[in-house]
């Protein structure tokens, strides 16, 4: 009678708990809309020193959203990562200094032009490149999916230069003052804006190549709702001065590299070592919390799964057997970013159902890292001596009990140090997570760079950080080693 009057009890709680949520989630999604974006693409996305995200496109959007009465969720993921996630139906929409193309009009619902842009063409301020036709058998760097990108490959066989891609603009800027690169395409204003604020580039065209427009791609299905709301809201925003006093907050008139960038790197303060991890100190603890987050739920979960898999492994069942070897074979074969964004991008589209980024990134460690503790767990327990198996089983053991008390007992003892490496690998894997906007220590220190363009003493700080953490561990991993010996 206590039994059944519990699991009424539960079964009670659980459905007023679905019930009283789901109206919550209703209203929420009929008034709020989740836009992708690429906070490393200043001054249209970044974030500032108090790590909110500001510039043209977020301070845009955000007036239209207030004239039109909804509201706004930034999904920082990247340019890339962001288109794939509006294909999956991941997010609402994608405002990142989209340049309308008859493409993404035919794929996506495209808003009114909002900006009109074009290409520039940048080299170190030393080199003697004038124009593309200094570029034959030159190197040229572009960021990926990108209208510069675009403009590069069209016209990297007439002017006789290959191209290089890389997935944000510091990786592309930073590529031609090494030396890597001789030249990079980039959005006009993006390239002013970056040089403005510190990137040792000039410009070589005084007007932009290939004049374009950007505007903000959503849903097919946001056609009649949203679409018409911010087409709507841009207009009231043009007529009342509004936008004119966004763009020349971060442009100043647009013709010359803005004042306003200018004040801005002037109000970064010391851009010493110290100073920039000073002015960082809180953005980074941010990543690094998320990071360690990350490794703990992801360890966690694939540690279950691991035990479960490699158990299966060792099983004498044959079809039990072939489950764990198809499992590991395949995660432990899989590259763990087509996994991450796979199910992050492509699953979603099957299912008709958005996953959250901490979620995919957590079945990606799962799946990942479970299948490679599946595969010590099976070795370890196959490094026992068969002939304890026979010893126990000999003694009227049943398997599974022969297994629980005899077999592993041994094999946990040889496995602890590979439990202890595979939480140092899993702590390193969760960089490859940024990809899906998780805003970890990698991504962290990817929009600090946007901000300040200080690549090499911000992957410093971020590579010293992991250094630290993983050397802890590794005297942990030794310290363990030592005991069970």
């Amino acid at each position: 009678m206590k039994r059944k009057w519990f699991w009424t009890t539960m079964l009670a709680g659980l459905f007023a708990i679905m019930t009283w949520g789901m109206p919550r989630e209703q209203v929420q999604a009929a008034e709020t809309y989740t836009i992708g974006t690429d906070v490393t693409f200043a001054p249209f996305e970044f974030a500032d020193k108090h790590n909110q995200y500001v510039g043209i496109d977020i301070d845009l959007l955000n007036a239209i959203a207030a004239t039109e009465g909804f509201k706004v969720e930034w999904k920082p993921v990247g340019f890339n990562a962001a288109v794939q996630s509006l294909e999956a139906g991941q997010v609402d929409g994608v405002m990142a200094g989209m340049s309308i193309t008859p493409e993404r009009q035919a794929k996506f619902a495209m808003s009114d032009p909002y900006y009109q842009s074009g290409i520039a063409m940048a080299v170190a301020r030393d080199a003697t490149i004038k124009g593309l036709k200094d570029l034959r058998g030159k190197r040229v760097a572009v960021k990926t999916g990108t209208a510069s990108a675009d403009f590069a490959n069209a016209n990297k066989a007439k002017y006789g230069f290959t191209t290089v891609t890389f997935d944000d603009s510091n990786n592309v800027y930073q590529d031609v003052t090494t030396g890597n690169s001789q030249a990079c395409f980039e959005d006009f204003p993006v390239m002013q804006y970056g040089i403005a604020t510190g990137v040792a580039l000039r410009v070589t065209n005084k007007t932009p190549y290939a004049a374009n427009n950007y505007g903000i791609a959503v849903l097919q299905s946001h056609r009649q709702d949203l679409l018409v709301k911010i087409n709507a809201g841009l207009k009231k925003l043009r007529a009342n001065g509004q936008y004119d006093k966004i763009v020349a907050k971060y442009l100043g008139d647009g013709s010359q590299a803005s004042q306003a960038a200018k004040t801005k790197k002037t109000q970064e303060g010391d851009r010493s070592f110290w100073g920039l991890l000073q002015a960082n100190r809180a953005t980074l603890w941010a990543g690094l919390v998320q990071t360690l987050e990350l490794t703990v739920v992801g360890i966690l979960c694939a540690t279950v799964v691991g035990i479960l898999v490699g158990l299966l492994g060792v099983v004498p069942n044959k079809v039990a057997q072939g489950v764990a070897t198809t499992f590991i074979y395949i995660f432990r074969g899989l590259p763990m970013i087509v996994l991450a964004l796979f199910i992050y991008t492509g699953v979603p589209g099957l299912i008709h159902t958005k996953i959250p980024a901490f979620v995919a990134g957590i079945i990606t460690l799962t799946l990942n890292e479970g299948a490679y503790t599946a595969a010590f767990v099976k070795g370890g327990i196959g490094s026992v001596d068969g002939g304890q198996m026979e010893a126990a089983r000999s003694l009227g053991l049943p398997w599974t009990k022969a297994m629980r008390r005899v077999i592993l007992p041994q094999g946990l003892r040889i496995m602890i140090p590979s439990f202890i490496n595979q939480f140092i690998i899993t702590l390193k894997d969760t960089s490859i997570l940024s990809v899906l906007g998780l805003l970890e220590l990698t991504q962290t220190g990817k929009i600090i760079i946007a901000r300040n363009m200080e690549g090499f003493k911000i992957w410093t700080m971020v590579a010293l950080i992991y250094l630290v953490i993983i050397t802890l561990l590794t005297w942990l991993s030794n310290y363990i080693q030592k005991k069970v010996r």
